[in-house]
């Protein structure tokens, strides 16, 4: 059974930085697909950024390109998002995902791909 677990979230004035880590335990096959979702007050599930682990593929939404990085330490199994120059619109409940199934780009941002999921890490931005 995989287990996740995000930290790194907080409280940021706008044009600010955070960076969020993900740990992740008990993968039992070397490649899968890991991501970073959100979901803001009112809002629903959206994905943010998500790569795969066997390296090449790494996707990001509209709003967040350019400002947030997806990255991964493989010695250590951890997941991070490097958030720059974060908006108010940004702030949400954090989660990290990650599922075993192949996937093309375009699937690679949908909640559903995704079968485990971290608790999240709060991420507020003020103006």
């Amino acid at each position: 059974q995989v287990q996740l677990v995000e930290s790194g979230g907080g409280s940021v004035q706008a044009g600010g930085s955070l960076r969020l880590s993900c740990a992740a335990f008990g993968y039992t096959y070397p490649h899968y697909w890991v991501a970073w979702f959100r979901q803001g007050p009112g809002k629903e599930r959206e994905g943010v950024a998500a790569t795969y682990t066997g390296g090449g593929t790494t996707v990001y939404a509209d709003s967040v390109e350019g400002r947030f990085t997806i990255s991964q330490d493989n010695a250590k199994n951890t997941l991070y998002l490097q958030m720059n120059s974060l908006k108010p619109e940004d702030t949400a409940m954090y989660y990290c995902a990650a599922d075993y199934g192949l996937k093309t780009m375009d699937r690679a941002l949908l909640s559903y791909e995704y079968k485990y999921w971290g608790q999240g890490t709060q991420v507020t931005v003020s103006s």
